[in-house]
């Protein structure tokens, strides 16, 4: 059976991997650290590791993806994109009125990891201006706490799943300011998923460090993709953590990299000065496709 690390149950890795793999026997085990998920497949504890890369409203998580860059080196596997639907979750008999309407004047503390707030801040703004707001290592841990402080009046953004395990009501849901709110999920791991073949987009994630004292080292980087028609989907600088000023350049590019033209693109660049890493080469589903074929 294979074995996924992935953060606390609850959390929208767990209902994403649960989309992912519908009624495929796997083995979660949670960790309460995403360090400790990538380390578990790094250790070799698990066969792969579930990590939350991009978000509709936030952009990149930047802290796992130095954690993909710098700290271990365990290729992506597959990409998938799930819908990251955020919830108010708190005791209903806590938080109402004399008339069983809920009152927000109420909530004095509200709990959830910091991309789950940031991705409901309209709503919290909107009813709670006055509540206190408390970053936490995930969703699951900010319902957990709620679960084990009762008459504090706290509340936490998180998932329908989290509410049922912690035995929680769901106080408002879908509370996030944009319903296209979407998260890019990656499956890191030393081997190819066996699984999941049909109905993907090949990728191929690269690092680019440029050249010293190289002007137009970026451009011809580009060019090399561009008269080869190689698409990218994304490109983003991130710092190399040697020197101030000292960028590497992610790339996703829409081939695999056994691709004809991708493997001569990756030749070019290194001829011109460049470093080039594979992070990995992979099937990357869309939301449209699982949402039709795999169900939970």
């Amino acid at each position: 059976m294979i074995r996924i690390a992935l953060l606390p149950e609850g959390t929208v890795s767990h209902e994403a991997v649960l989309r992912l793999f519908g009624d495929e026997p796997v083995e979660l085990l949670h960790y309460k650290q995403i360090s400790d998920v990538f380390l578990a497949t790094e250790k070799g504890l698990t066969d792969y590791s579930v990590i939350p890369m991009e978000n509709t409203i936030e952009g990149s998580v930047s802290l796992h993806m130095d954690w993909l860059v710098h700290e271990v080196d365990v290729p992506m596997q597959v990409e998938w994109v799930y819908p990251s639907i955020q919830n108010l979750i708190g005791r209903r008999s806590e938080l109402v009125d004399a008339d069983g309407e809920m009152d927000y004047s109420k909530v004095s503390r509200v709990l959830s990891h910091p991309v789950a707030m940031a991705q409901c801040m309209k709503f919290l703004k909107a009813h709670m201006p006055h509540a206190e707001l408390e970053n936490v290592g995930s969703t699951a841990e900010a319902v957990e706490l709620v679960k084990h402080n009762p008459g504090e009046g706290w509340a936490a953004i998180g998932t329908t799943i989290g509410a049922r395990r912690h035995g929680l009501d769901v106080l408002a849901s879908k509370v996030t300011d944009h319903d296209n709110n979407y998260t890019r999920f990656v499956l890191i791991g030393p081997k190819p998923l066996p699984v999941l073949e049909e109905g993907a987009q090949m990728k191929t994630s690269i690092l680019v460090t440029l050249p010293e004292d190289f002007p137009g080292a970026l451009h011809q980087v580009l060019s090399a993709f561009a008269w080869r028609k190689l698409n990218l989907s994304r490109i983003e600088s991130r710092p190399t953590k040697k020197r101030l000023g000292s960028y590497y350049f992610y790339m996703d590019v829409l081939a695999a990299l056994d691709a004809v033209l991708l493997p001569s693109a990756i030749e070019e660049i290194e001829a011109l000065g460049c470093q080039v890493r594979v992070l990995g080469s992979y099937p990357s589903f869309s939301s449209k496709v699982l949402n039709s074929e795999v169900q939970y």
